[in-house]
């Protein structure tokens, strides 16, 4: 049986108008209501599809995908994303296109979006471009639109940048409410986190240049619910001042707390989540940007070659069963965006004891569960303008989404 009216009441109680026909970079340029409104369209098109109702909001159209780092998780959570609200999928292969023989974005993203509805886009390896990449052809389709080029402006999805990683860590915080949250109300769940301590911490990776957005993303997100984070890091691992800047003004406005520390046993000390993942150090990741764009190859190997030795000096920075011992009674939620490097598994050294990864298996599999539904709600809030009629009337026509579901 379903009945998404719990979802749709939740709806009513929130403003979200300017979501539609919007598109999603940052978390923190969205409302609380709107995160708030993405969460609940979420877990009411989760809830349809386990009743085996049919969330087909379309007949006919395009998601485009476009990949400038490699992707399994996210690409196939896009894929499912716009499979599940009846838009095909085809991916923007930039060595295949005429964006190799010197296509401009403007003219890249019109071409491309005759009959699309959505663009998500990844780009998050190089500093100062990624995020605005995706602007500049927000941009562009908005002026075809504007220009009767297109019949509409399709929609832009933030897969992943060099600021954020919003369809991650907004599925992150999903899994966190549902799982540490005691309660099937979103309000009270949320309630419920404030004050649980999150210790976002840097950890040894065998590779160097990993993204900054995911450490970003939670700092930026997890503040503004009340809870207390600890971001930890080697010194030199620092993240964007922006983003600090970010999370010590969510803490003001929700009384959470925001600390930084160089010492990976003081952020694991009484956490109820951790998440300890490797990144690269801001300024390396821009001076990365610098070189590449200066073709500068020999330069990129002496980066590459002493950021790996950078990483080596703290093999100590482990998610270890000791590690894991410090945290509020030994059994806080492990967080990771995978895929992790497992010591001694997919690695000699890496980010995290394979005790350890395997005794949380089935709760990261979860939490990667929650983003296919995070980025439907996505396009849902900025494709339909009345969502809650909409849900209301998938449920009423119930359509079935396969037979066998009977």
């Amino acid at each position: 049986m379903s009945n998404v009216k719990k979802y749709t009441d939740k709806l009513n109680e929130l403003k979200f108008d300017n979501m539609y026909n919007g598109d999603f970079f940052l978390t923190w340029e969205k409302t609380d209501d709107e995160i708030a409104a993405v969460f609940t369209v979420a877990d009411a098109l989760r809830h349809l599809r386990e009743n085996n109702i049919s969330t087909k909001i379309f007949d006919s159209g395009l998601g485009i995908s476009l990949f400038r780092d490699n992707s399994t998780r996210t690409r196939f959570s896009f894929a499912s994303a716009c499979n599940l609200l009846g838009l095909e999928v085809q991916d923007l292969d930039e060595g295949k296109s005429q964006i190799a023989h010197g296509e401009t974005v403007r003219e890249t993203a019109n071409m491309i979006s005759f009959m699309a509805d959505v663009i998500g886009i990844r780009d998050d390896m190089y500093i100062g471009k990624g995020n605005t990449y995706m602007h500049n052809v927000v941009n562009a389709v908005t002026e075809g639109n504007k220009a009767g080029v297109l019949e509409q402006k399709p929609t832009l999805v933030n897969l992943q940048c060099d600021i954020d990683h919003p369809t991650q860590c907004m599925a992150d915080m999903l899994h966190v409410i549902h799982t540490l949250g005691g309660s099937d109300d979103l309000d009270e769940a949320i309630k419920n986190l404030k004050g649980k301590k999150v210790a976002m911490t840097w950890a040894y990776s065998p590779s160097y240049g990993k993204p900054l957005s995911v450490p970003q993303g939670v700092a930026g997100l997890f503040t503004r619910f009340g809870m207390d984070v600890t971001l930890a890091y080697p010194e030199g691992y620092e993240i964007m001042d922006d983003v600090v800047k970010v999370a010590e003004e969510n803490c003001k406005k929700s009384g959470a707390s925001f600390k930084i520390t160089h010492d990976m046993k003081e952020a694991f000390k009484d956490a109820d989540i951790v998440y300890p993942k490797s990144w690269a150090p801001y300024k390396a990741m821009e001076e990365r940007t610098e070189l590449y764009g200066n073709g500068d190859l020999e330069g990129i190997k002496a980066l590459e070659k002493r950021l790996l030795a950078q990483n080596a000096e703290h093999k100590d920075w482990e998610c270890t069963e000791e590690m894991m011992q410090l945290t509020k009674d030994g059994k806080a939620l492990y967080l990771h965006c995978l895929p992790a490097d497992i010591t001694d598994v997919s690695c000699e050294a890496g980010e995290v004891a394979a005790s350890v990864f395997d005794r949380y298996r089935d709760p990261l599999y979860k939490q990667a569960s929650f983003k296919p539904y995070i980025i439907a709600a996505m396009i849902f809030l900025a494709k339909v303008k009345n969502p809650q009629a909409t849900l209301l009337k998938l449920e009423a026509d119930a359509k079935k989404r396969w037979e066998g579901g009977c």
